[in-house]
C-alpha cells in the first residue's frame, strides 16, 4: 500500500511532459506514492469544466494535503482568475518558498549562491482591490493584516531554524509606506525578538536590497518579503543561478502544500519533448522534504547534481541536446537504477 497520496496537476503546454518525467524520477528513487491526476488551467476548460481550477481538483488537494503541479495557462478573456492566485487564496497557502542556489556545471556570473526567498502569498498589492475613483483616476489598495504578517514572519524564522540558516533579511519600503510595510516590519521584529533571537536579523529598503543582492548574493541567506516584493525578488534571484528552469517553488499553508516549477507553460515547445524537467524534479525534492522523505530527496538531489556536473546529458536551455526523457533517464542512471 502506498505510503503517500499525491495530487498531480500536469497542467498545460510542457506541463504534462515535465511532470511525467518528475514523477518517474520520484517513483524510481523509491518514493511510495499513489498519484491522483487532476486538471487545472486551459486543460480544465478544454475538458468541459467551467473554471480553470475545478472544484474536484481543489477538493482533491484538501483531501490529500499535497500536490505537485506543472505550469498552467490561464485563457485570455472569459473572466478566468489565475489558477495560482486561486490556489493560494482558497487553500490559504500563505508562504511561497523559493530556494535559489548555484547548480553544478551551470556557469553564471555568480558562484556559491545559496539563498531562500520567503514571500507572503495572500495580501499586499496582490489583494486585487482596485477602484476607479473618477474617470481617469484609479486606485489599488495594499492590504496588510497583523495576522498575516505575523504568520509569514513566524514561518520564515521557523524555516531558518529548522534548515540551519544563519540570517533573515526583510525587504521593505516602510520609509514610504509607513503603515503597511511598517506593520510588516513590526511583526517581523516581534517574532525575532520574542521567539527567534538566535537568528541574525536585518532590514533593507527594497531598492537598496536588490542592489546588494546583485553586488554580492553571498551576503544574503533568507529574504522575507511581502507579496509584490517577493514576486519580483524571486525572479531576480533566479537569474543569478541560470533562470527559472533551474529553481523549484512551493506554496505552503497550515493544511496543504502545492509544489511547482515556477516557469511558464511554454506552448511554443509543447509536445516536442525538449523541455527541461529539472525545476519540476527539484520541486518534487522540496515536496519529499516536506513529507519527511529526506533519504529519497537526498538521493535525487545527488543524482541531478551529478548529471549537471558531468554536462553530457543536458537539455537545450542548458546548452545541450538531450530530450526531456533523456535528462530524466540520466538522473535515474545516476541513482544507480
Amino acid at each position: 500500500m502506498a505510503k503517500h497520496t499525491i495530487v498531480l496537476i500536469p497542467g498545460d503546454g510542457i506541463g504534462p511532459e515535465v511532470t511525467s518525467a518528475a514523477r518517474r524520477v520520484l517513483d524510481v528513487a523509491g518514493f511510495s506514492a499513489e498519484w491522483v491526476s487532476m486538471p487545472a488551467g486551459a486543460t480544465a476548460v478544454e475538458q468541459g469544466f467551467d473554471d480553470v481550477l475545478p472544484l474536484p481538483t481543489l477538493d482533491a488537494i484538501r483531501r490529500h494535503k499535497v500536490a505537485l503541479k506543472g505550469p498552467v495557462t490561464t485563457p485570455v478573456g472569459g473572466g478566468f482568475a489565475s489558477v495560482n492566485v486561486q490556489l493560494r487564496k482558497k487553500l490559504k497557502l500563505y508562504a511561497a518558498v523559493r530556494p535559489v542556489r548555484s547548480m553544478p556545471g551551470i556557469r553564471t556570473r555568480y558562484e556559491n549562491v545559496d539563498l531562500v526567498i520567503v514571500r507572503e502569498n495572500t495580501e499586499g498589492l496582490y489583494s486585487g482591490i482596485e477602484n476607479e475613483v473618477i474617470p481617469g483616476v484609479v486606485t489599488s489598495l495594499k492590504v496588510a493584516t497583523e495576522e498575516a504578517c505575523l504568520r509569514i514572519a513566524r514561518y520564515a524564522f521557523r524555516y531558518a531554524t529548522r534548515r540551519g540558516r544563519r540570517k533573515i533579511t526583510v525587504f521593505h519600503k516602510a520609509n514610504i509606506m509607513k503603515m503597511t510595510d511598517g506593520l510588516f516590519l513590526k511583526c517581523a521584529r516581534r517574532i525575532h525578538d520574542e521567539e527567534y533571537p538566535n537568528i541574525e536579523y536585518e532590514e533593507l529598503i527594497i531598492d537598496a536590497g536588490c542592489m546588494k543582492v546583485v553586488q554580492d548574493p553571498s551576503r544574503m541567506d533568507v529574504l522575507l518579503c511581502e507579496n509584490l516584493y517577493g514576486d519580483v525578488v524571486s525572479d531576480l534571484c533566479a537569474a543569478l543561478v541560470g533562470g527559472l528552469g533551474v529553481v523549484p517553488g512551493a506554496n505552503i499553508g497550515d493544511d496543504c502544500a502545492v509544489f511547482e516549477a515556477v516557469h511558464g507553460s511554454a506552448p511554443d515547445i509543447a509536445g516536442q519533448g525538449v523541455a527541461n524537467p529539472l525545476a519540476c524534479i527539484m520541486s518534487g525534492v522540496m515536496m519529499l522534504n516536506h513529507l519527511h522523505e529526506e533519504a529519497v530527496a537526498g538521493r535525487i538531489k545527488a543524482a541531478y547534481n551529478t548529471v549537471l556536473a558531468e554536462g553530457r546529458t543536458l537539455t537545450r536551455d542548458l546548452g545541450g541536446t538531450a530530450s526531456t526523457e533523456q535528462f530524466a533517464d540520466a538522473v535515474i542512471g545516476a541513482m544507480g537504477q
